[in-house]
């Protein structure tokens, strides 16, 4: 192997594991300081801004890295500018948008959550979305650079200063952590925004040029793209709401901490993962459509071999180890932590199913995957929530994951057979239908 692809490749998965660690105990301080009721309070005022951050705006940074990388393929690099400049405009307008929102959700959050002392962390956490929007336009740069290694490091950064955020401000309150938590995210944006842009200065000065008769596609990709994340983001952050709706912030930060073995195996495939966007989106631009099928048997046997050497003694201790890092407040939350460390456990095998969608250009197979994941969620853990609390939580996440598996092999198996063309291959077939 190359050695500078070697060593990107080693910075990636060191500055990602280094903020999965980070992060794993920003969330352990933070739960122990505020215990488990305001611990709740956080995770609520969090998964809401994130909700509506991940849900209104619009995808555009997957549209920069695909099309980013057939403008550079090409040498257009005025088009490549446009397009930069597009999608932060577009990411801009969507932070203000979920803020607006987060803002006037926080007018009524006391009653519609069932709790005291909501309303004024709500409304300093409406502040996230707008902060946190130029991000990940920043991270596209890097990653049209193949310098996955930096954005590693950017993101080890980031979750420094969310740990920092969450010891200081959660010895105060919820209002404090929040009000932290905000500081944090806004000197992450810009310290990557400041690298991006070196990043970007890299490529060839051209003025920005039109996109012409790729704009039709790539506001189709955005489309599909954004309706895909906010279905993802119904996953990862509606499940607290939901919960916080037919339960109590308690069972709220019980529910949090029981999402640890999520958040960590996550962690855990991040780097390949993002590997894996980088390069497959380059070789599928290429027309090296074997080389990521390649790419994904290994990860898929990897995977699935490391899952079946971690899991059964982690599924045997869990309990135990949520008291070793929550503390003993935390255990009620052991039998829900270990249904969600199965539905990890299946989310790593299938991991690569976030960027493949987008490295063939096909993000619309996303929305269906996620969609009926989401469907198989949110009534099940509206039931089961109401009357388990935490553990029925649980138990409809890891119902919904194995839906997600299972609409995911059928979907891989016809991609393989060339059953489900690319997006970019129906636009030719329409625009040749359309010559005279």
């Amino acid at each position: 192997m190359d050695r500078r692809l070697f060593r990107r490749r080693a910075g990636a998965a060191a500055g990602m594991y280094g903020a999965a660690l980070l992060g794993f105990a920003g969330t352990a301080v933070a739960a122990r300081l505020l215990g488990p009721r305001d611990f709740g309070l956080v995770t609520l005022v969090v998964a809401t801004a994130s909700f509506f951050q991940l849900l209104l705006d619009l995808t555009a940074e997957e549209a920069v890295v695909k099309f980013g990388f057939r403008y550079a393929e090409a040498e257009e690099w005025g088009r490549l500018r446009r397009l930069l400049g597009v999608a932060l405009a577009l990411k801009s307008a969507g932070g203000v948008v979920a803020a607006l929102l987060v803002l006037g959700l926080a007018q009524v959050a006391d009653s519609v959550f069932g709790a005291e002392g909501l309303a004024a962390p709500m409304r300093v956490g409406a502040l996230l979305p707008l902060v946190g929007a130029p991000e990940w336009i920043a991270a596209s740069a890097l990653i049209l650079r193949s310098r996955y290694d930096i954005r590693g490091g950017l993101l080890a950064f980031s979750m420094a200063l969310r740990l920092a955020a969450l010891a200081v401000g959660a010895r105060y309150g919820v209002l404090e952590t929040v009000a932290a938590l905000v500081a944090a995210s806004a000197v992450a944006t810009a310290a990557s925004g400041t690298v991006g842009w070196l990043a970007l200065r890299r490529f060839p000065h051209r003025p920005p040029a039109p996109l012409a008769e790729d704009r039709a596609h790539i506001l189709r990709f955005v489309l599909h793209s954004s309706i895909g994340t906010g279905i993802v983001s119904l996953r990862g952050w509606l499940a607290p709401i939901l919960l916080g709706l037919v339960t109590n912030p308690l069972q709220v930060g019980y529910f949090r901490a029981a999402q640890a073995p999520q958040s960590g195996f996550a962690s855990l495939s991040g780097p390949v993962r993002l590997i894996l966007f980088t390069e497959q989106t380059r070789d599928w631009e290429r027309g090296r459509r074997e080389a990521v099928f390649a790419g994904l048997r290994r990860y898929l046997g990897g995977s699935s071999l490391l899952m079946a050497v971690a899991v059964p003694p982690l599924l045997w201790f869990m309990p135990d180890l949520v008291r070793l890092v929550f503390s003993a407040a935390y255990a009620p939350a052991g039998d829900a932590a270990r249904l969600i460390l199965l539905a990890a456990a299946l989310q790593v095998v299938f991991g690569w199913a976030k960027s493949f969608p987008v490295s063939i250009g096909r993000p619309n197979l996303r929305i269906l995957a996620h969609g009926i994941e989401t469907l198989v969620l949110v009534p099940a853990l509206l039931v089961l929530g109401d009357v388990w609390g935490v553990t029925g939580a649980a138990g409809a996440v890891l119902a919904s994951t194995v839906a997600f598996a299972v609409v995911w092999v059928v979907l891989l198996l016809r991609v393989r057979r060339g059953e489900l063309p690319s997006m970019g291959a129906v636009a030719r077939e329409e625009a040749l239908a359309d010559r005279p």
